[in-house]
Parts: structure tokens; sequence; C-alpha cells
């Protein structure tokens, strides 16, 4: 969150950190991926990392996206197409009309959950977007090392003609705003789909699979996701909880509450200086007007920090990017959505497209 608004983070650069989701800043058309604590002391001691390459995988993206539909919808639809393995020893170039269209913040919350489809490194080439988020941010350069900054810059794409190991190509129309059903960012459907069942499921390791992350998230096969009611909503996490988001759920709460089973809602501002723009702006307001709590900066209910938890059995919209077994606490249920879903859900008390 802070790299990139601070100008930090620069396109061209090569950035390691130990956290998986590092593969964030590669929206800015750096190398960013996330590494263990051993190889965290390794590059403070050297400055270097050895590192196998990586094949290449280009996801183009191309067409309009419906109403509604947001960069994480993109990310989950991508997951869901290929699987939490399909990108397993790849770099991604996300690509494509589609990718060129989303704001820099949308590019984000797409490279974050790269990470989720098996990748190490996902990237967007560098383009005048990218050049004018980063324009005037506290570390980048000025003067003349701006202007040679900008010339490296925009060499930063794949040469016409490239090689890619693999292509994958993606119809935006194609694209509804997903809610994960079960227990991997992979098993999505559409808010108007209905869960698998495992008994349609011609593969056996599939079925198996099905069959346990409805036991453990207590869904049962063939039901509308949208009929399932939930206990507490989400909006924050590194995956959605720039300003774009905030705006994103404030215009779908504004002037409406949150249902009567809700027993939580939480704001979870990714920044200091985002939390600080968003109360310039009245979302705070709108969002505790609707029955939301407004928190501090930080990762919270991501990953069950502190007291910022579900409690056994309750079930979150939430707009974070693991959605694993006990990730928001023990006997927890996880279901990842957009900043709109998580929103819409929130006034409707159950998942809800937005009305």
């Amino acid at each position: 969150m802070v790299g990139p608004e601070q100008g930090a983070t620069l396109p061209g650069m090569s950035i390691v950190c130990g956290d998986s989701h590092t593969s964030t800043h590669g929206a800015l058309g750096a190398l960013a991926f996330g590494i263990g604590t051993s190889e965290v002391e390794h590059v403070l001691a050297t400055g270097c990392l050895w590192q196998s390459k990586s094949k290449n995988l280009k996801i183009e993206v191309s067409g309009q996206l419906n109403e509604f539909v947001s960069a994480k919808d993109v990310a989950l639809y991508i997951i869901g197409q290929i699987g939490t393995a399909g990108g397993t020893g790849y770099a991604i170039e996300f690509a494509g009309t589609t990718i060129q269209g989303l704001s820099v913040e949308g590019r984000m919350t797409l490279c974050n959950m790269a990470i989720e489809a098996g990748a190490r490194v996902g990237m967007v080439a560098v383009d005048d977007k990218t050049i004018e988020y980063v324009k005037g941010r506290p570390m980048a350069p000025t003067g003349d090392e701006w202007d040679k900054a900008v010339e490296y810059w925009n060499t930063l794409h794949s040469d016409e003609g490239a090689h890619f190991d693999q292509v994958i190509r993606i119809n935006a129309k194609n694209i509804k705003p997903q809610v994960t059903w079960g227990t991997s960012p992979e098993m999505v459907i559409g808010v108007d789909g209905i869960v698998p069942d495992p008994d349609k499921e011609t593969d056996p390791v599939k079925a198996e699979g099905i069959r346990n992350a409805l036991s453990y998230i207590h869904l049962k096969a063939n039901t509308p996701i949208n009929t399932v009611n939930i206990d507490k909503v989400f909006i924050g996490s590194c995956t959605n909880s720039r300003i774009e988001d905030l705006r994103v759920a404030a215009a779908v709460t504004k002037g409406k509450h949150i249902a009567d089973n809700i027993k939580l809602a939480l704001v979870v501002p990714g920044s200091g200086l985002i939390k600080k723009q968003a109360e310039d702006e009245g979302l705070d307001k709108i969002f505790t007007d609707a029955g939301y709590e407004w928190r501090e900066a930080g990762c919270s209910m991501c990953l069950a920090m502190n007291a910022d938890k579900l409690e056994p059995g309750e079930r979150c919209a939430s707009t974070s990017n693991r959605n694993f077994e006990g990730r928001q606490g023990q006997g927890s249920f996880t279901h990842l959505v957009s900043p709109a879903i998580a929103a819409a859900s929130a006034i409707a008390g159950h998942f809800s497209e937005v009305r």
C-alpha cells in the first residue's frame, strides 16, 4: 500500500518482501514477489538473490467490463478458470484492452492476486496511466531525473511478437460479479450462480475437493449463492482497501443501512493517507451512518488479526484475498467478493448484486 503511494515503488524495479502479496507492485511495471525469511536475510546481506527463470504466461483480457464488475472480479474469474496452480512456475503479464482500461489501483488488485493463481509474479506493462500515477509522489524522481526515468519506463513493455510459453485469452463480457463458495479462491461462481454439485463432477479428485469444501463451509450443493445469509462484512486488506475501493463501496452504501442480521461490518483503509483522504471526502460518515465500524489502517480481519475475527460458524463477505479454512478465525466461513458486492450484501443480509 505505502510503496506505491509514496513513490518508493517505481517501474522497472526489482522488489522483494517477506509477504506473498508483494506481487501487488507489479501493477507499476516492477518485478515484485514474496520471499521467505532466509531469503530476506540474504537480500539484506548481499542485495541479490539466486532465482530460476520463470516461464512466461500472458493473460489477455479484452472488451468492456459489465456494470459493477471490477478488477477483483476479473482476478477471481481468472483464478476460477485456470485454478490456483494454473500460474505455478510462471510470471504472469496481464494485458489486453480490459487491463489497459483499469486504473492503476485496479491493476494493483489484479496483481495482488497473482499469487492466488500460483504465480509469484504478476505484472502490467507501463503506460501513460502508470506514469501519471507515479508523477509527483514524494519519492519519485524530479526534474531531469524524471525525464530520464520516463524515457526508460516507456520501454517497459513486451516487444511486438514476444514469445510467451502460454497465452490465455478471456472475453470481459463473460465476467460477472464473483463470489467464492468454497475454501480456495478457485472455488468461485457468479453472484447469480449456484453452488456446484460434486455428483456432477466427472473428475473424482475434484469431486472429493468439492465435498470437503461444502462440508467445511456448511453449504449444500445446488444452492443459489444469492440466498446464502451472511453474518459479517469486511471491506479492507491489501487487495481492496484503496481509495477507489472505498469510493465504490460508499456509493453502493450511501443512504442505506446494513441488514439486521449483520452482526458486524468493518471498513479498514489500507494506509493512513487513504484513511485521511476518505475522511476528507466524507466516506467515513457514509459508512458509519450505515452501521459500519470505521477503523484505523491495517490488516485486520483479512487474517483474523487481534480481535478482528470471525467466531466459529460465522460467515463473512470479505474483500480480502484468501478463503482458506480458518483464515478469518477458527471454524469461520470466508467468501471473497469485490467492494461493491460486499457493500450490496451488507445491505441485503445475503450475497447480492448491486441494486
